[in-house]
Order: C-alpha cells, then sequence, then structure tokens
C-alpha cells in the first residue's frame, strides 16, 4: 500500500468516516484536490456499498472559468455515473449585500448547500482538505490570535461532514494525480495573492517547508495531539459551566479561581453559547473582569458583563418591542415577549373602582415592601435583587399610578397583598411553567 493510500485509510479508519451502505455527497469544485477525493471515494465504492453524490457551487467569479468548472465536473460525473448537484449563485452580488468578505459568503453558501442535500438525501458529506489546509489554517488562526481551539485545526470530522484527504499533503495529491492519469481544472484566484490565506499558502509555508521538510505532518500530529486535550478540557468546561450557574448568569467568582486552561475554556465555550467566538485577547480581558468588573464588547451585538459578581451576556442591539399598558379586569389575558398573562378577580369586588393597570417600569415607581412596611423606589428595590439592567425594562409591574402591586417574577406588595381580600390570582406562563 502506498504512502498516500495508507494516509487515506488512516483518516477513515481513525475516525470511523465511513460504514458500509453509506451514501456520500462528494463535494466537487473540480480541482486537484476534490478531483482525487472524487476518485477515491469511486475506487471504495465497491468496497464500502456506497451511493455516491456529488455537489457543486458555481460562485460565477471568474467568468468563463467558473462555466468552465461546472462543465468538467458535469463530464466527469456523467462518465461515472454519478448524479450531480449545482447551485450557481453571484456570490459577489450577495457579499456586498450582506456586508462580508467574498471568500466568506462563498463559504457559507457551500455549506449550507450541502447542508440541504445531506437533509434531504440522507447522507454525509465529505469535502477534500488536506494536511497543507489543515497548515494553513493552523498559521493564519494563530496570526488572529485564536487559542487553543484554533490551534486545533480542521477537524478529521464534523458532524455528517467527513475529510478523507486531511492527512495528505498537496504534494501527494499532485503526485497521485499524475500517477492515475487524473485531469482537472486549476481556479486562477488560487494563484494571486488578494486572500490572505494564498498569501500563506504562497509566502509562508514554503519558508516554513525549507526549515523541516515534514512540517505539514507535523502540524497534522500536533493538531491531533491538542484536539485530544482540547477534547478533554471541553468537557470538563462544559460540566463547570453547569456547576457555577447562578440566578441572572454565572459565578465570576466561582470562575475567576479555576485553573487556566479550564477558565478560558468555560469563557470561550460561554461566548459561543451567545454567538460569538473570541479571539485569546479578548478572553484575556473577560478573564480580568472576572476579578475586577467591567465588559467586554464583542462583534457590536454582544456584550459580556461582569457586574456585582455575576457574568452575564447582553444582547446590546436591545429587543424593541415596547408593551402597551393592559388595563386590569376581571379576566384579563395577554402575551408578552413569548408569556402569557392572566388575572382573575371577583368582578363585583372593590378592585374594579382601581385605575390599575399592567405596564412596564416608569421613572418614580415605588413599591412597600410585603411585611416590612418599608416603601422605597422599583430602582432601588431592582438594584437590591440585582436584577441585570438589561431586563428591568422588560419586567410587567401591575401599577396604580406610580405605586406598584404586583411584579412578575416577584409577587405582590404590601398593597397587593391587600387585594388577595378579593381573590385576585395573577399567573405567568413560560413554556409550559406557571410561577
Amino acid at each position: 500500500m502506498s504512502d498516500f493510500d495508507s494516509a487515506v485509510m488512516r483518516a477513515i479508519c481513525e475516525n470511523n468516516m465511513l460504514s458500509v451502505g453509506d451514501k456520500i455527497v462528494v463535494a466537487f469544485s473540480g480541482g486537484a484536490d476534490s478531483a482525487v477525493l472524487f476518485h477515491v471515494l469511486l475506487s471504495l465504492r465497491e468496497k464500502y456499498d456506497l451511493l455516491l453524490y456529488a455537489a457543486h457551487v458555481n460562485h460565477n467569479l471568474r467568468g468563463e472559468e467558473s462555466l468552465r468548472d461546472e462543465s468538467f465536473v458535469r463530464a466527469l460525473c456523467e462518465e461515472n455515473g454519478v448524479e450531480l448537484f449545482v447551485k450557481s449563485v453571484d456570490v459577489k452580488e450577495l457579499a456586498e449585500k450582506q456586508g462580508i468578505g467574498t471568500e466568506m459568503c462563498g463559504r457559507n453558501i457551500r455549506y449550507e448547500f450541502f447542508r440541504e442535500l445531506s437533509e434531504k438525501l440522507g447522507t454525509k458529506t465529505a469535502t477534500a482538505h488536506t494536511a497543507s489546509d489543515n497548515a494553513e489554517t493552523v498559521l493564519f488562526n494563530l496570526s488572529r490570535g485564536a487559542g487553543l481551539n484554533g490551534m486545533c485545526g480542521i477537524q478529521p470530522v464534523r458532524g455528517n461532514i467527513i475529510r478523507p484527504l486531511i492527512y495528505v499533503t498537496r504534494e501527494q495529491i499532485e503526485s497521485y494525480c499524475e500517477d492515475n492519469g487524473l485531469s482537472y481544472v486549476t481556479d486562477s484566484s488560487n494563484l494571486k495573492d488578494d486572500y490572505t490565506r494564498n498569501k500563506i499558502r504562497h509566502a509562508v509555508v514554503p519558508v516554513l517547508k525549507e526549515i523541516n521538510a515534514r512540517f505539514e505532518d507535523n502540524v497534522t500530529n500536533n493538531s491531533e495531539m491538542l484536539r485530544n486535550i482540547n477534547s478533554f478540557i471541553e468537557l470538563n468546561a462544559r460540566k463547570t459551566i453547569g456547576q457555577v450557574r447562578v440566578k441572572h448568569g454565572y459565578s465570576a467568582e466561582r470562575l475567576a479561581v479555576l485553573p487556566i486552561a479550564l477558565k478560558n475554556e468555560a469563557l470561550y465555550l460561554l461566548c459561543k453559547q451567545n454567538g460569538v467566538e473570541p479571539e485569546y485577547s479578548k478572553l484575556k480581558i473577560l478573564s480580568d473582569c472576572l476579578i475586577k468588573g467591567g465588559a467586554v464588547d464583542f462583534s457590536g451585538t454582544v456584550r459580556a458583563v461582569c457586574k456585582q459578581g455575576v457574568l452575564r451576556f447582553v444582547q446590546t442591539k436591545q429587543d424593541k418591542n415596547l408593551f402597551s399598558p393592559v388595563e386590569l379586569k376581571s379576566n384579563s389575558k395577554f402575551i408578552y415577549k413569548g408569556k402569557s398573562f392572566e388575572a382573575k378577580f371577583d368582578e363585583n369586588s372593590l378592585v374594579n373602582k382601581m385605575n390599575l393597570v399592567f405596564r412596564t417600569r416608569k421613572a418614580g415607581d415605588k413599591i412597600t415592601l410585603p411585611g416590612r412596611k418599608v416603601t422605597k423606589t422599583l430602582k432601588k428595590f431592582f438594584n437590591e435583587l440585582k436584577i441585570p439592567e438589561e431586563k428591568r425594562d422588560s419586567i410587567i409591574v401591575l401599577a396604580e399610578g406610580l405605586d406598584i402591586f404586583w411584579v412578575e417574577g416577584i409577587g405582590f406588595s404590601e398593597k397587593g397583598n391587600e387585594l388577595k381580600k378579593f381573590g385576585i390570582n395573577i399567573k405567568v406562563k413560560e413554556r409550559g411553567i406557571v410561577y
């Protein structure tokens, strides 16, 4: 068995990529990597009883060259009896509309297309990422300050996406094409240094390979080792997150005293859960905030806030869903922010003679605490309860003028308790939970 074949079978077997009877969509651009992937899976079709499909995305970025690539893929699939699915998109126009780069836009389109096909056909998706791609990815992540997760590189298997060529270098790909007489197309944009990845490929990797010819293999081995370490840390970080959960967020004190690796992974996972993938530099700032307090802004839409010993994540683009006051009646019902509110009381009671309404808070609201006969502003009361500021404007209260009779999630005030004599009952229901 050749070194190439050994590398492919090691990737497949070690990562359980293929099972007998699998259905596979091959991501087929027409370039050398994908042509080799297509050929390899064709050669394994009988051994694993595979049902193969192919998927090609025409980005329409290179005019006639893009049409040439599509035609090449169509001809090869037809020749080998493989059903082909093609998606044609004007990536440049779409990228401008979305305000992102063409490279990212193209990637998003491809993976969304693969996902749609996978769900429709019940398949795995095979992409042609190689050891060389992995080395470039690690270098790129290193240059932008990514942490341990970024150093893990490209995963051999991610969900239903498999990468049988992940242990094969680009040099081996080229040799395989020559040895097997494989034809392929060349993307002219890969020859330019317009993209960061191309600069790394053309200027950085050759120097590192001069230092050590096995540079790409070494990165592959290191990535595998780091993925194993990262998996162990991630497993423990997920357990830790559950243990430090407190009302309105996470205990900053308990997070701060964790071992550094575990703390960083826990913070990284919390950021990801809230829609951001932070660079290591921002994780370090966030780690400092656990002790000193403060906030860190991510991507213009999410802010991590550490205040009063609690770490929480806030959407900085606040919901403009304003609440219109609802008059209290004997059978009041309304829905707000996914919760249903219902109030009942005796229709003939004195409650009907009051001007009680459900609303959100106002400046000057005051509440008399039940049993304590102490009156204070609702703002001060919320401060004492450590209710996050970003949640206060969406809490429903029952009030007459500026006097608060009931607060969502807290209950009746001293004045509100007087209403109980008339049998008033207020229920809030959220996702099947009544409180």
